[in-house]
């Protein structure tokens, strides 16, 4: 979770620059590294990966909700379990790379011509103990 609040511009900038970002660096690393963490309380580039591609998952369809109702409750899901239920850890580098891509290409096509009022549409979300109001900018 961030720490501070982004602005919308720089939401629709990492949108953009995360997956040719992830390419650039992961370019000259062979499969085992990607599979390996640097040390055994870090993730691996494939379990960073499997993360944001859950989580984009997850945010894209909490987005599709905000905007199909007005202030809906959506029940939170937990990223990792998110993960084991696809098989995103699972699959080759190179190609959860690519897939994990068309997401945030899909939902800059959406957000970005956005008014910027409709960043405020808000979801309640429950399941994460205290229920918690979430934004679209959030």
């Amino acid at each position: 979770m961030p720490s501070r609040s982004l602005t919308i511009e720089r939401v629709l900038t990492l949108l953009a620059e995360t997956p040719p970002r992830l390419a650039a660096l992961t370019a000259d690393l062979v499969p085992a590294h990607l599979r390996t963490g640097p040390d055994h309380d870090s993730w691996s580039g494939a379990e960073v990966l499997a993360h944001l591609w859950a989580c984009a998952d997850v945010w894209v369809d909490c987005i599709v909700a905000i905007f199909a109702q007005d202030k809906p409750t959506l029940r939170a899901v937990n990223p990792g379990s998110w993960i084991e239920m696809t098989g995103h850890l699972d699959l080759e580098f190179p190609g959860s790379l690519r897939s994990f891509a068309t997401q945030p290409a899909a939902l800059l096509a959406v957000l970005g011509p956005l008014p910027h009022q409709d960043w405020s549409r808000s979801a309640t979300v429950t399941g994460v103990g205290k229920v918690l109001e979430r934004t679209v900018l959030f």
